[in-house]
């Protein structure tokens, strides 16, 4: 690492909002600062449901033009946004239709009709991807069904990380950790699975090369350049798929780990050279996401602090609203384990009322139910980390070695309460941050792709020296023996 001081932006894009995130490399620190911030709505449009990627790349550009306003040279330009949704692009490089999402309901009982073609555990076999029936592989083929003019007259389909760098530098990419979100990439070979597609009735070439992160793809066009006012900054391909790049900044120091990436939702897994796919693992729904310097993120969704939130919008709505502190105490003043629940339940998806699922299930299982607000709290804060220590029992039968630790990332990694109560449930330290993992990880493996840092645990290293860990160590171990036998009884998970 030279004194020179490096400039990164980092494009960070959530399905319901997006940052531009400036990060400032020097003397093997990382300092971030946020430029502009701003919504991503989806747009609903005769009963289908699109992103507005022109909107998307407008913001994309003005927080460029910022960097150019406060006179900052850039070194590099990197994009993630989520995963499976992609744009259609015709062959004399227009975009044709908005992209659809992948909370439209066309994909709805796709899957089924997808495996009359290819058995569903074959399907997992080649992909070892979950099944959801977003997964690209599942839009595409419930385009063909639409008759979609756009897939019709289409040349090449982009995720949207590469549609945005397809639209800075008219340069057509196929980032990898974005791609192994589709269902129709072969962790073993990281290449497109041909018959995949074409049982979809797409063809291959409709899918550019795949990219690793850490390559520099181009730098941005001529007209880009004058229009933001900037020079030509050469656009990397970061880890596209927002975890992915979430997962380059876990502050490890060897392989002996797993993460969460905690916030509304959680992704609990492990950090493997090789994909897993097994019957148990099939059986058991993980799945195997590309992630950097050839590595897979072997990993499963987990129903994170949703539970809560959406407990909180039934209280605002009868007019209280409760701090951080207050929930906290709140949940210290109810006796733990009296409300045990399985978060991933599908009743607790997307209620009308989460307090009325959490009671009924609650009843239904011959628990006592909870009636106030503070005993809701505790049964979230109770249920979660014992749902996290199941998981987490699932990774250690399958991981290649011993799991010492438990990295959180993201913005639930600032939830204190429930990272030690995690930390009693595993029995394993657990080591809180970065909170802004996405843009670490970004702007780190643009710092890769120009030289900058040289490998993954320089990154790693440089990620420790730069954030402010917290350590929680296992408490109460018996006491949480018992409810973890409780909670496995009741869900029956097991």
């Amino acid at each position: 690492m030279n004194n020179y001081t490096y400039h990164f932006f980092a494009f960070d894009l959530g399905a319901t909002s997006g940052r531009s995130i400036l990060g400032i490399l020097q003397n093997g620190r990382l300092e971030l600062k946020e430029l502009t911030r701003f919504p991503n709505k989806i747009l609903r449009i005769n009963d289908k449901y699109y992103w507005n990627i022109y909107t998307l790349f407008e913001e994309l550009k003005k927080g460029l033009r910022t960097t150019q306003q406060q006179g900052i040279d850039l070194d590099g330009i990197g994009i993630d946004t989520w995963g499976v949704d992609f744009a259609y692009m015709a062959k004399d490089g227009s975009i044709l239709n908005l992209p659809r999402s992948y909370r439209d309901p066309y994909t709805n009982g796709i899957p089924e009709e997808y495996f009359t073609k290819i058995p569903r555990r074959e399907v997992y076999g080649k992909t070892g991807i979950q099944i959801m029936n977003f997964n690209s592989l599942f839009q595409l083929y419930a385009a063909k069904k639409e008759d979609s003019s756009a897939l019709e007259n289409t040349e090449s389909i982009l995720f949207i990380p590469d549609a945005l760098i397809y639209l800075l530098t008219s340069k057509k990419i196929c980032e990898y950790t974005i791609a192994s979100t589709s269902q129709f990439l072969n962790p073993k070979t990281k290449q497109i699975d041909t018959e995949l597609l074409t049982q979809a009735g797409i063809s291959e070439s409709a899918i550019p090369q795949i990219t690793m992160p850490g390559e520099t793809v181009c730098s941005v066009t001529d007209s880009i350049q004058k229009e933001c006012g900037i020079s030509d900054i050469p656009v990397i391909a970061v880890a596209g798929h927002d975890t992915g790049s979430a997962i380059v900044s876990v502050p490890a120091e060897n392989e002996h780990f797993a993460y969460l990436s905690s916030g509304t939702w959680s992704l609990m897994g492990i950090e493997v050279k090789e994909p897993i796919i097994t019957e148990e693992s099939f059986e058991l729904n993980f799945t195997n996401e590309g992630g950097v310097e050839g590595t897979t993120r072997f990993l499963k969704n987990i129903t994170g602090m949703w539970l809560l939130e959406q407990c909180r919008k039934e209280w605002e709505r009868e007019g209280k609203t409760y701090t951080y502190p207050e929930i906290v105490s709140m949940s210290e003043s109810i006796e733990g384990f009296q409300f045990l629940i399985e978060p991933d339940d599908a009743c607790f998806a997307n209620p009308e009322s989460m307090t009325k699922a959490i009671s009924d299930y609650c009843e239904k299982t011959g628990q006592k139910v909870p009636e106030t607000h503070a005993e809701f709290i505790r049964c979230i804060f109770d249920s979660l980390p014992l749902k996290y220590k199941y998981v987490l029992n699932c990774l250690q039968k399958l991981a290649p070695f011993q799991i010492e630790k438990l990295h959180v990332i993201g913005g639930g990694s600032q939830n204190k309460l429930l990272n030690q109560a995690t930390a009693n449930a595993i029995g394993i330290p657990v080591v809180a941050g970065p909170a802004e993992a996405t843009a670490i990880g970004n702007v780190m493996m643009q710092a890769k792709g120009c030289g900058a840092v040289h490998s993954l645990s320089e990154i790693r290293n440089i990620v420790r020296k730069s954030i402010d860990m917290e350590v929680f160590y296992p408490q109460d171990s018996e006491v949480w023996y018992v409810a973890y036998n409780k909670f496995i009884n009741i869900t029956t998970i097991n």
